[in-house]
Formats: C-alpha cells, sequence, structure tokens
C-alpha cells in the first residue's frame, strides 16, 4: 500500500458538537473517550513504513471483527431464548416483540449519537466501554423475571451496543485507503454473520438448559473479549507513530468547529445519496431482522423444525450472508468502481426473490428450507454492508461514523416493523400475512435503491464548503 506524508488525525480529533440536539452532551461523552495523541514517526524508510502499515491493519482488521462478533453474543441471544421465555412466562408474539422494538429503537438512536462522538473518540475505549456494559445488562437480564425489567434492561443495551459499530467506521476508514475500503469493509462486515451465527447456534443448546443460560454464558465470554480488546486494539495511525493513508487526508485537516459543522452538513445531511442510503437501510434491516429475529419462532411454529436445528439453519444464514457481502464488495470495487448502491440492486432484488420462494415453495425439506434460508442471506447481506460502505465513502473519513450513525438510525426503526409490527400481525393474521408485509417491504427496498444509481462513488477530493 502507497502511504502520503506524515500527518494527523486532528481534523477528527478537533472538538466538535452535534447539528441538532445535544451539542453539550456530545462533546462531554467525546472528552471521556478523548483519543489516544499522535506518536513521532520515529521509522522513514517506506519499505519498513509499509511492512508496519500491514502488520498494524491486520491487528485493527482481526480484532473489530472478533469484538464486535461478541457484540452479537450479547444482542442476538434473545432470539433463541424467546420461545422459551414465551411457554416459561406466558409471553405472546407482540409482548416479545415490543422487546426487540425497543431495544432497535434505542439501539438506532445510540448508534446515531455515538457517531458524533466517534468521529472524536477514542476507538478501543468506546468499543471497550460498550461490549462490557452489555455483558453486565446481559446478566441482569438473565435474573430478570417481568416483562417491565426485561423492557428496561433490554432498552438499555440497546444503548450500549450503539457503542459498537462507531468506533469500527473510525478505525476501518483511518486505516484503509478508499480505493480498497469496499473489499477490506466487507470483510470486516463477516463480523456480523460470524457472531450472529455462533451465537444461534451455542444458544440453541444452552436454551434446553434454561433460557437463563442464554444470557450468562454469553455474557462472560463478551466480557473476556472486553479485556482482549483492551489489549490488543490501537486507535489511528498518527497514534502509534504512522503516517495517514493515501487517499484519506483532504482539505479539511486542522478543522474548526465551525468548519467540521459545515462539512458534515454538506457531506452527510444535505447529499441526498446519504439520504437515499438510510432509508434504503431500512428496508433492508426490516427483512434483516424479521428473518434473524423471529427465525427460531417461525422455522418451529411453521415448519415445526426442533429448536437446536433450527439455530444451525439461522447460522447458515448468517454463513452465507459473509460469502454474499465479500463478494458484493469485491465486485462494487472491481466491477462499478466503488458505486455500492448499484450492486445493492441487484442484491435486494434477489434478496426479495429468495424469501418469497422461502414462503411459497411446495413441498420444502429441511435442507431445502436451509437452502432458501441461506440465499435469503446471500442476498441481504450485500446491501447490509454497502450501505454502510456506501455512507462512509460519501462522508469521508472526517465524518463516516456519523453518516453510518444516520443509517443506523433508519436501519434500527425498522424493528418498529420487523419487530413490534411484525409480531403484532402474526399474533391477529398468522404467518401468511407476515410473510406478505415483507414483500412489499422488499419491493419499496428496490425502488429506493433503483433511486440511487446516479449517485458517486465517494466524496474525497471535493471540497467541504
Amino acid at each position: 500500500m502507497l502511504l502520503i506524508s506524515r500527518g494527523t488525525a486532528t481534523a477528527l480529533d478537533a472538538p466538535g458538537a452535534c447539528f441538532y440536539a445535544g451539542p453539550i452532551i456530545a462533546n462531554r461523552i467525546a472528552g471521556l473517550f478523548k483519543p489516544d495523541p499522535p506518536r513521532p514517526v520515529t521509522v522513514t524508510d517506506p519499505v519498513e513504513i509499509r511492512a508496519l502499515f500491514r502488520r498494524w491493519q491486520k491487528r485493527v482488521l482481526l480484532s473489530t471483527i472478533v469484538g464486535y462478533a461478541l457484540f452479537y453474543f450479547v444482542r442476538k441471544n434473545l432470539s433463541v431464548a424467546m420461545p422459551a421465555m414465551s411457554r416459561a412466562l406466558n409471553l405472546n408474539k407482540e409482548q416479545l416483540g415490543l422487546f426487540l422494538t425497543l431495544h432497535g429503537l434505542l439501539y438506532g438512536v445510540s448508534k446515531f449519537a455515538n457517531g458524533f462522538v466517534g468521529d472524536r473518540a477514542n476507538a478501543r475505549l468506546l468499543m471497550v466501554t460498550g461490549l462490557a456494559g452489555s455483558a453486565a445488562l446481559n446478566v441482569f437480564f438473565g435474573f430478570s423475571s417481568t416483562v417491565v425489567a426485561f423492557g428496561v434492561i433490554w432498552m438499555l443495551n440497546g444503548w450500549f451496543q450503539g457503542m459498537g459499530f462507531p468506533p469500527c467506521a473510525r478505525l476501518t476508514t483511518h486505516w484503509f485507503s478508499p480505493k480498497e475500503l469496499a473489499t477490506k469493509f466487507s470483510i470486516w462486515n463477516m463480523s456480523h454473520s460470524i457472531g450472529a451465527g455462533l451465537i444461534v447456534i451455542l444458544c440453541g443448546y444452552l436454551v434446553t438448559l434454561g433460557w437463563r443460560y442464554c444470557f450468562f454464558v454469553p455474557a462472560a465470554i463478551a466480557l473476556f473479549g472486553a479485556w482482549q480488546l483492551w489489549r490488543f486494539l490501537p486507535d489511528t495511525p498518527p497514534s502509534v507513530g504512522l503516517p495517514e493513508v493515501e487517499g484519506t487526508s483532504s482539505a479539511s485537516a486542522g478543522l474548526t468547529v465551525a468548519q467540521f459543522r459545515a462539512l458534515v452538513l454538506k457531506r452527510v445531511f444535505q447529499n441526498p445519496y446519504v439520504w437515499l442510503a438510510s432509508i434504503a437501510n431500512f428496508f433492508v434491516y426490516t427483512i434483516r431482522y424479521a428473518v434473524f429475529d423471529w427465525g427460531p419462532t417461525l422455522l418451529t411454529e411453521t415448519k415445526h423444525y426442533q429448536i437446536t436445528h433450527s439455530g444451525w439453519m439461522l447460522a447458515g444464514f448468517e454463513g452465507a450472508g459473509i460469502i454474499g457481502a465479500l463478494l458484493g464488495g469485491w465486485m462494487t470495487d472491481r466491477f462499478f468502481s466503488g458505486r455500492a448502491m448499484r450492486v445493492g440492486l441487484v442484491y435486494m432484488t434477489l434478496a426479495g426473490v429468495s424469501l418469497f420462494l422461502f414462503w411459497k415453495w411446495p413441498g420444502q425439506t429441511e435442507w431445502g428450507s436451509t437452502l432458501l434460508l441461506c440465499s435469503t442471506g446471500f442476498f441481504i447481506y450485500g446491501p447490509q454492508c454497502l450501505l454502510a460502505i456506501s455512507a462512509a465513502n460519501l462522508a469521508t473519513k472526517q465524518a463516516a461514523a456519523t453518516a453510518i450513525g444516520l443509517t443506523s438510525i433508519f436501519g434500527y426503526a425498522s424493528t418498529l416493523l420487523s419487530g413490534w409490527g411484525l409480531g403484532r400481525l402474526v399474533d391477529h393474521s398468522g404467518w401468511d400475512a407476515g410473510f406478505a408485509g415483507l414483500m412489499i417491504i422488499a419491493g419499496m427496498g428496490v425502488l429506493v435503491f433503483a433511486a440511487a444509481w446516479p449517485g458517486n462513488a465517494h466524496s474525497y477530493g471535493e471540497p467541504h464548503c
């Protein structure tokens, strides 16, 4: 990889404030997570610099993949526990869906708020705090037995979960060139499927011992992971004595507070394609979460599969998603010159087709259902990954976490439909009505991706004001 001359991360480290509500709170939180200061560059040989850079890049990529996967251990464990909780505590689908919705809404708000913080914060400290806090709340959830307690604790868990992605966005956009960001980010995106796939398998067996084990055991694993992140994860390249990556510096270096706000306003809030990516994220996440969160319940009730088998089937959904996201990232860089929304259009269309076949294909065997679930996962994880890439590149590294935070507001607002909405619909009208609603969602998502076809690949090199 080619590197530019020595630089610092002052653009992101400069104190700034949110555009809308809460600028004082955002600044105070950012102050608590003060980024690591730049270290003097002591290595000047280009060959040695490249070698050091590759070593740190591998470390950052591996640490963030594992770290973010562990966030799923203390988030998606609820999906497998829900059928057993429903029987043990006499909870209906509307109530269970409400837990998902409350969690998702606060998660989206947290991801957005922490996006502002994440653009100027210490990535390691922010990520470790979120993972450890989420693990602690899982312990409290496992000891609880009332609907109110479940709702409050899972909402708070949503806030700490929102501290996981912004530091990853900061790290990937600082450590990798925009020319390779789609490929590298699609590799990082495996963390979603790795974490979700492993936890549904693990909890598929833990739930046979009692649903509370689905929260205690993953919490212990997540706490151990938070300790390892503290040991191994760095902040930006300058914080370890390396120069910035080629193509990521711009005229925005050394921004004042007013200039930082102007940059975020232009590249995020006044960019129609960031808004289109955000709206598309709503439809993508509705389908993704509907399939995953209700998967164990749906497969046991409509297909009559065992809960342990359902866990493996959903792991296949996630595993296929890894391949779909990797292929989507590679295709974006190789054939579409970084225009991720165009690849997303193809993927979203085929995700809707796959889900329709899962619903309507006659005479499905357990293997046939698994194959169609894997096909759905393959195609839905493509746009799920590509939307974040598109938002990050349009906003540039100076506002990547903010832009992805905005898309996340829409993504996790989808839990109004995929959580409480779908649970209520199925309670009153059955699973066929639920699938019909998801088909409408898929069609609307295709239309939004089509509207974003003319968008640019990124905004690097463009003046920010």
